[in-house]
This record gives C-alpha cells, sequence and structure tokens, in this order.
C-alpha cells in the first residue's frame, strides 16, 4: 500500500500542478495586462518561490509546443502575449492606429531615458541638443514612459523613465537586459570617439601595415 500511496500523492500533486497552471493562463488571458507576481501570490495563495518555478515552466512549455502565444516576464509580473513572429499576419486584422509609429527623435529620446531613469526633460535636451516638449508628451500618450517623481534639484523638475509597456514593445524582461553602450571619450577637438571604432581602425591600420611590410620582404627577396 505505500508504493500506491505516494503514487496518489504525486499524481494529486501533478493534478495540482495542472490545476493552478489553468487558473494562471486564465488571469492572464482576462487580464490583457502585466499582472505582478504579488498578486497571482495573493489569489491562488502559492509561495512566490513556488509561483516562479510553475511560471517558468509554463514558459517552456509554450516554447516547446510553438504556440502562437507566448509568456513573457516583465520586472516583477507576467504576461500572455502573441509571438512577435506572427506579427505580420495579425497586423493585417488589427487596429493599425493602435501601433504607435516612433519616429528617429522619439526613439533617440526613448533611449536616452531607458538608459537613464529618472532623468528630466532637460537633461534629456542636453543630451539630444534640441527641444523635446513634444516628443516626451507623445512617448507619455502612448505609455512608453512615465513620471518617476520631482528631481532635488532647483525648480523640482519632473524626471521620466520607462514602462512595462516599453520592455514589452521591445522584447525585454528588465533594463538590465539593454544591449550594453559602446565606450566613448573626448578627443583632442572635445569630439565623441567611441573606443570600439577607433580599437578597429587602429588594428586595420596595424593589419594593413603589416601586409604591406610582408609583400616589401616578399618582393626583395625576389629580386635578389
Amino acid at each position: 500500500m505505500i508504493w500506491w500511496e505516494k503514487l496518489n500523492r504525486k499524481s494529486e500533486f501533478k493534478m495540482e500542478i495542472e490545476k493552478i497552471e489553468s487558473i494562471i493562463e486564465s488571469m492572464l488571458f482576462a487580464a490583457g495586462r502585466m499582472v505582478a507576481i504579488e498578486e497571482m501570490e495573493f489569489v491562488l495563495e502559492v509561495s512566490k518561490k513556488d509561483l516562479k518555478k510553475i511560471l517558468d515552466k509554463m514558459k517552456e512549455d509554450y516554447k516547446a509546443q510553438n504556440r502562437g502565444i507566448e509568456l513573457i516576464s516583465l520586472n516583477n509580473g507576467y504576461q500572455l502575449c502573441s509571438k512577435k513572429e506572427n506579427y505580420e499576419y495579425i497586423y493585417q486584422i488589427i487596429d493599425k492606429r493602435n501601433k504607435p509609429k516612433l519616429s528617429n527623435a522619439a526613439l533617440e529620446t526613448l533611449s536616452i531615458i531607458a538608459y537613464n531613469p529618472k532623468i528630466s526633460r532637460a537633461e534629456v535636451e542636453a543630451i539630444r541638443g534640441v527641444s523635446v516638449d513634444a516628443t516626451i508628451y507623445k512617448l507619455l500618450e502612448y505609455g512608453l514612459i512615465e513620471e518617476a517623481g520631482k528631481l532635488d534639484l532647483p525648480g523640482k523638475p519632473m524626471s521620466y523613465k520607462t514602462t512595462d509597456e516599453f520592455l514589452r514593445m521591445f522584447g525585454y524582461s528588465s533594463l538590465d537586459e539593454l544591449p550594453e553602450l559602446p565606450r566613448y571619450k573626448m578627443d583632442e577637438n572635445h569630439q565623441i570617439v567611441i573606443e570600439e571604432l577607433e580599437e578597429n581602425a587602429e588594428e586595420s591600420e596595424s593589419q594593413e601595415t603589416t601586409e604591406k611590410t610582408n609583400k616589401k620582404e616578399i618582393s626583395e627577396e625576389a629580386e635578389n
């Protein structure tokens, strides 16, 4: 009887996990937004540690089954989304006006805010060299940035940061996944120089010099 009881307990545990997965799926589908893990923890009365294990398993299951939806993590929450690979088919049946069309100016401003959370409008303008009032307004309207509180500076300027919608739109789970910025320095003319580009140029120049030297040596040997 002992082995049978163990088998029953294992079967019951599996059914319980499947039930939780079913509830989570329904919850995320009905919400249509990012649901914080604390919300699920409160509703399901399951520990955060166990919830993360279940959610990670669900993410892998969606991938393995090649489903049309995927479970993504956003900061401290999760959301069900359609797969990015299927967008070309989806956009034909949805209202295209709902998708933000970002200009280069908007993308530049958004990038600056993403890499510098809690940055003020004046600081963004100092980096870009132009007014960003209209761009900030548009990004707020699209829900890609939000106010992050007033800074302890003269005039108490408002600061801004990116939102979970920004992460969802660009496919990141957190800002930690943003690509690393290239290293830069100021040259003698006080112009920004990307160190990686400079290193590549120096390497290319060194390689070219080596090739010329080798060709010269071969030519001299042939003459001798």
